[in-house]
C-alpha cells in the first residue's frame, strides 16, 4: 500500500510544478526579445549590455477623482396608463426594482439611454397640453444633461471600461495581442454612442442594448492597458539599446583595407534579432493604436470631461506616447542606417 504522506507530497509536487509552469507561460516574451537583441549587441560590442530600463507611465487617476454626481430623478407610476401606451411603464419599473437599484455602471447608461429615447417616444404621442406631457419634458432636459455624466462614470468607474483604461504593466508577448479583435470593435461602437450623446441625438434602443455586447467582448481581456503599457515598454528597451550603440560607435571599424567583422556581426545580429522579431512586433504596435485612436479620441471628445483626466488624455489619448514610441523607433533605425552607410553595408543584404 502506498504511503499516504508519500501521496500528499507527490501531489503538492505536481501541483507546484504545473503552478511553475503556467507562470513562465505569462512572462512577457517580447521583453525577452528586446533584451536578447540587446545583449547579442552587447556581445559583439564587447561591452556591458544596458540593464532592463525602468519603465514608469502614469496612471488612470482614482475613480474618488473623476466620478461626477447626476441627479436623483425617479419617475412615479402615477400615471401608469399614459406610461403603457408609449412604453415607458415596464422599463421605469424595473428600473424602480430591487435589481434595478444595483445595477452596475453599463447597465445605468444603458437604461438613461432607454429612458431618453422612450420619452422621446411619448412626448411625439401624448398631447403637449397634458400636465405629464410638461413633466416629461422637463425629466428629458434633465436627464439630457447629466447624460454625459453616466457616460464618463462608465467609462471611468465602470469595472471592465476601467480595467481596460488603466495601463498595465504586463507589456504584450512578441507574436500575440490577445483582445485585440474584441476590443477594437467595442470601443468602436461605445464611439459611435459618445457621438450621439455629444450631438445630443436620440440612441435607439437596439443600439442601447449592444452596451451589454460591447461589455461583455472586454470582460476577459485589459487589451488597452496592455498596449500603451507596451509601446511604452518598447519605447525604453529602444532607448536604451539605441544609446548603447551610440555609445559604442567608435569601436566599429569601417573603411578600404580595414577589418569590418564587428559590422558584419552587428549587422547578422540586426537582421536576426530585429528585422526578423522585434520590427514586425513595432509594426503591430503602430498598427493597433492607430486603429484604435480616432475612437478613443472621440470617447474623449464627450462633453463634461473630469479635468483630472487632462494629463492620462495627452500622453495615451492625444497621442504623446505614440509619438515618443514612434520616434524611439526611428532614433535606432536611424543609427543602423547611418552605420551601414560608413561601412558601405547594402541594406536588404545581410
Amino acid at each position: 500500500m502506498m504511503n499516504p504522506c508519500r501521496t500528499i507530497v507527490t501531489s503538492s509536487l505536481l501541483l507546484l510544478l504545473c503552478i511553475v509552469s503556467l507562470s513562465g507561460c505569462d512572462r512577457p516574451s517580447s521583453d525577452s526579445s528586446f533584451e536578447n537583441y540587446s545583449e547579442r549587441l552587447a556581445s559583439v560590442l564587447e561591452t556591458n549590455a544596458p540593464p532592463p530600463p525602468k519603465t514608469s507611465i502614469p496612471p488612470l487617476p482614482e475613480t474618488s477623482d473623476v466620478l461626477q454626481h447626476t441627479q436623483d430623478i425617479r419617475m412615479g407610476l402615477l400615471d401608469a396608463y399614459e406610461l403603457r401606451q408609449c412604453g415607458l411603464f415596464q422599463l421605469i419599473a424595473e428600473r424602480n426594482s430591487v435589481l434595478g437599484k444595483v445595477q452596475d455602471r453599463t447597465r445605468q447608461l444603458r437604461y438613461e439611454l432607454l429612458l431618453l429615447d422612450g420619452i422621446g417616444h411619448c412626448l411625439t404621442t401624448l398631447s403637449e397640453d397634458t400636465i405629464l406631457h410638461s413633466q416629461l419634458f422637463d425629466v428629458q432636459q434633465a436627464k439630457q444633461t447629466d447624460l454625459p455624466r453616466y457616460f464618463w462614470n462608465m467609462l471611468l468607474a465602470g469595472e471592465e471600461w476601467q480595467k481596460q483604461l488603466k495601463p498595465t504593466h504586463i507589456a504584450f508577448m512578441i507574436d500575440q495581442m490577445p483582445g485585440a479583435t474584441e476590443s477594437l470593435e467595442s470601443f468602436r461602437g461605445l464611439a459611435q454612442i459618445a457621438q450621439q450623446i455629444t450631438a445630443q441625438q436620440s440612441v435607439p434602443a437596439k443600439t442601447a442594448e449592444s452596451l451589454l455586447t460591447f461589455q461583455e467582448a472586454i470582460h476577459a481581456y485589459r487589451y488597452l492597458g496592455r498596449l500603451f503599457y507596451s509601446m511604452a515598454r518598447a519605447r525604453d528597451w529602444l532607448n536604451a539599446t539605441t544609446e548603447m550603440l551610440q555609445n559604442q560607435d567608435s569601436r566599429v571599424h569601417c573603411g578600404p583595407n580595414r577589418n569590418q567583422q564587428k559590422a558584419t556581426y552587428l549587422e547578422n545580429v540586426f537582421y536576426k534579432f530585429y528585422i526578423d522579431e522585434i520590427q514586425p512586433y513595432l509594426a503591430r504596435l503602430d498598427s493597433q493604436y492607430q486603429e484604435i485612436a480616432p475612437d478613443l479620441k472621440t470617447l474623449f471628445a464627450t462633453p463634461q470631461r473630469p479635468d483630472s483626466l487632462t494629463d492620462y488624455q495627452a500622453l495615451y489619448i492625444d497621442g504623446t506616447l505614440h509619438l515618443e514610441f514612434h520616434q524611439a523607433t526611428l532614433n535606432h533605425v536611424t543609427y543602423w542606417q547611418n552605420l551601414f552607410k560608413r561601412c558601405g553595408i547594402k541594406v536588404g543584404q545581410p
